[in-house]
């Protein structure tokens, strides 16, 4: 069995590191964070401080794709979430009250999944990490450069191990890159001697205002989570231990809307908003925690059909990141988890091989997903800032709002849909399916929802 080292010990890299430790792996994480996750959920939420994590107390949810890794790769973890408070969620039960069609189908326990806040979430993945047979996890120690070695392919640099930023070398079979959107790795492969890894990078202008609420019951989801609304965007999610979280987002260019940063003027706004009004109903768990300047990258680690490097992997968003609102990070990065560990499996003694599979999984498995958000961030941004400058919207993307339409009236289009939400079927399979695109090229697109008015809002946000 190999010696691996994980950089980076958040959800993905120790879900990473339980996986290669189940299959006889002997790993090693290092996590930059000194501090270990609390032992109650409670704590994990209020005293927990991960520097390295700056959405770490942002709206986070897992989906039903987690789960299914999970239960298939990381047994008992689905249950050990609920025993901390994580609640179950059945999307079949709770259709859109437009759906006349309200029969079950076939499959509809692959949608549900059990989810929490970020911080509690990672508590429970953290314990579990700590018990497994075969992991070491060291916190407060932070890789600060990759150790080179022998080449197993002609021309292409071999990383060997991982050099602590005290000077100590960690010699290993596989170095595995989780250390998130802020990895530096990719200048460090190129100080090898490495070619530069594609990257593709941009800041879509997005800023968030999220707030957390607690009670004695999560309010009921009365429209899609995510919702538009003109100018900004309100989403809706159902946290563990009786907690729930609104965020909005807007351009980070439209100055009037950083007020949101106003617990008062946050509680209007969504108070203005029909469907979500009633999420403002229970305690405030927190102010409003602002974030800005979230990039969304790629990288692709081969280069004309060579890898960059061997030795070396990365997985999660070390890999890709995009817009926090689809909320799928988490989701994609143990999914990137489960294949990474099924490549090393399969090639580990093969250094050349397992890149270009581990490349190729990714690419077919996760890339559809990130190209997919992509193209909606862009879209909507393009929206948002037409509306901030008093102009006509571009028109929407004529197959996208016939889709949306359907769903609304379609159980099964509906499903398809949701499937691609969860991470279950890439956009390309889902809707390609005889009769679901049917179902959608037949529907006419219902005329896009005008939200709050430019004006409304500004007074909203001033008053």
């Amino acid at each position: 069995m190999a010696a691996v080292v994980v950089c980076g010990g958040s959800v993905v890299g120790l879900s990473t590191a339980m996986m290669l430790g189940r299959a006889g792996h002997r790993v090693t994480v290092l996590e930059a964070d000194p501090d270990g996750a609390p032992t109650t959920p409670a704590a994990a939420w209020s005293a927990w401080r991960r520097k390295g994590v700056p959405q770490f107390q942002q709206a986070h949810t897992v989906f039903a794709r987690f789960r299914e890794v999970c239960d298939a790769e990381l047994p008992g973890l689905t249950d050990r979430l609920l025993a901390a408070g994580c609640v179950q969620v059945d999307p079949a039960a709770h259709l859109p009250p437009t759906l006349a069609d309200r029969s079950p189908r076939e499959g509809d326990e692959r949608l549900r999944y059990v989810t929490g806040r970020r911080a509690v979430v990672e508590a429970v993945v953290a314990a579990a990490a700590e018990e497994h047979t075969g992991i070491t996890v060291r916190r407060g120690e932070r890789a600060a450069g990759l150790v080179p070695g022998p080449s197993a392919v002609a021309g292409v640099p071999h990383v060997a191990g991982v050099r602590l930023a005290g000077g100590e070398v960690l010699p290993a079979d596989l170095v595995v890159d989780a250390m998130g959107r802020r990895t530096p790795t990719a200048g460090w492969l190129v100080e090898m001697g490495a070619r530069p890894p594609v990257v593709e990078s941009a800041d879509r202008g997005f800023m968030y205002f999220t707030r957390f609420f607690t009670g004695p019951r999560a309010p009921e989801q009365r429209g899609p989570a995510l919702t538009p609304m003109g100018g900004f965007s309100v989403l809706t999610l159902e946290g563990d231990n009786g907690t729930w979280s609104v965020t909005l987002y807007a351009p980070a260019h439209d100055t009037p809307l950083k007020a949101l940063r106003s617990p008062e003027v946050f509680d209007r706004l969504v108070g203005a908003c029909p469907r979500q009004a009633h999420w403002l109903d229970g305690r405030p768990a927190s102010g409003v925690l602002p974030i800005a300047g979230v990039l969304d990258r790629y990288r692709r680690f081969v280069v004309d059909g060579r890898p960059v490097a061997t030795g070396f992997l990365a997985v999660g968003d070390a890999w890709a990141c995009t817009n926090p609102s689809a909320g799928r990070g988490l989701t994609v990065g143990v999914v990137h988890a489960q294949l990474l560990a099924r490549a090393v499996a399969e090639h580990l003694d093969r250094p050349g091989d397992l890149a270009l599979v581990h490349d190729d999984a990714t690419e077919r498995t996760l890339t559809p997903f990130y190209r997919a958000q992509m193209a909606m961030d862009e879209a909507r941004h393009a929206e948002m800032e037409a509306l901030r400058q008093g102009r006509q919207p571009p028109a929407p993307d004529p197959f996208s709002a016939r889709l949306q339409t359907a769903a609304m009236v379609d159980a099964d289009v509906f499903r398809a849909l949701l499937a691609t939400v969860q991470c279950l079927t890439p956009p390309q399979e889902a809707f390609t399916r005889p009769d679901v695109l049917a179902r959608i090229t037949a529907q006419e697109p219902a005329p896009p929802s005008p939200g709050i008015p430019r004006e409304r809002l500004l007074e909203f946000v001033a008053a």
